[in-house]
């Protein structure tokens, strides 16, 4: 496992972590499924205890993910190792009395968040506090120095060691890297969602800012296990794309197989190489539900760049 600086945080992050929302099972929040179908906790459990043997250090989490169980299950994972990992976790989802789903990032409401995440991961600090992506039209978060004086606080007491933004789109993160105030962003960037390489990257570069890429196997569809006639199950937050989305992406991930398959590589490590490339990029998050799955992503940081013959086909394809 290759390891990466998280921009101005320091932190020496693998380059390869895991993400974890499936672990949180079935989740519906505000009537929308957002989580990944069911989970066997013992298999959750076994893939993260690959991750110490593989060299992966980077874990990111969320309270929203199966309402707290997916950190529940990192905070059994680390339990007795909690040193040699770095615990990202994100908040601002929940539901509310109403049972309507709502975001927040009112200063009472990160402060208790915070307070319900260190419990569940069974620590008494985090190393990367996230703004769990704020979307239009549902967010009341502000863009002001005032809405990070809760963050702040909590880095001054060492219950945070760091705080990031997890962003929508590229023009959000870019607000907040003028603001000055996160030290890493988490963005999509995958060979389907190329945005933020047309601005994003540059900037952050210049600017320090780590960047952790979220969704780099655009849902497990980079991984090529999916063919034109997949059909999710209702419980999978997948069963909301259309067919035609679905025939769109899948076409597109079979014309480049054969680069893959040329140098050895799965279509989950071509994937990964691609983001990796970018010397912008800190660490990717895949989501693993099974060791195997787990083992695959790893071996990408061995895989080396790829070459300017297979960059040009990738644009050809997808831009």
């Amino acid at each position: 496992m290759n390891y990466r600086i998280l921009g101005k945080t320091n932190l020496k992050v693998s380059e390869v972590g895991i993400g974890t929302w499936a672990f949180g099972g079935p989740t519906i929040l505000g009537g929308t499924q957002i989580g990944w179908g069911k989970v066997d906790d013992r298999v959750s459990l076994k893939t993260m205890a690959y991750c110490f043997e593989l060299g992966i250090n980077f874990i990111d989490t969320a309270d929203s993910y199966g309402k707290g169980h997916s950190e529940e299950i990192v905070g059994k994972a680390i339990k007795g190792r909690r040193e040699s990992v770095i615990i990202a976790t994100k908040c601002g989802n929940f539901e509310d009395k109403q049972g309507r789903w709502v975001q927040s990032w009112r200063p009472d409401y990160v402060r208790q968040a915070c307070e319900d995440s260190l419990r569940r991961l069974q620590t008494d600090y985090i190393d990367l506090y996230q703004i769990h992506t704020p979307l239009p039209g549902k967010s009341e978060f502000k863009y002001e120095p005032e809405t990070f004086d809760v963050f702040e606080d909590l880095k001054k007491s060492g219950k945070i060691l760091y705080y990031g933004y997890s962003s929508y789109n590229t023009e959000d993160a870019l607000k907040i890297m003028e603001l000055g105030y996160c030290d890493t962003v988490q963005m999509v960037y995958n060979l389907f969602n190329r945005e933020a390489e047309k601005r994003f990257f540059q900037i952050a570069k210049k600017n320090n800012i780590g960047i952790i890429v979220r969704v780099p196997l655009a849902s497990g569809f980079l991984t090529g296990k999916f063919n034109k006639n997949v059909k999710f199950k209702k419980d999978d937050h997948r069963s909301r794309l259309s067919n035609n989305e679905i025939r769109k992406r899948v076409d597109k991930v079979e014309k480049i197989r054969y680069i893959a398959e040329e140098k050895n590589r799965t279509l989950s490590q071509f994937a990964l190489q691609f983001c990796l490339q970018n010397d912008a990029v800190s660490v990717v998050i895949p989501g693993a539900k099974t060791p195997e799955q787990l083992v695959e992503n790893a071996k990408a940081s061995s895989c080396g760049t790829l070459f300017p013959k297979e960059v040009n086909e990738i644009n050809r394809i997808f831009i």
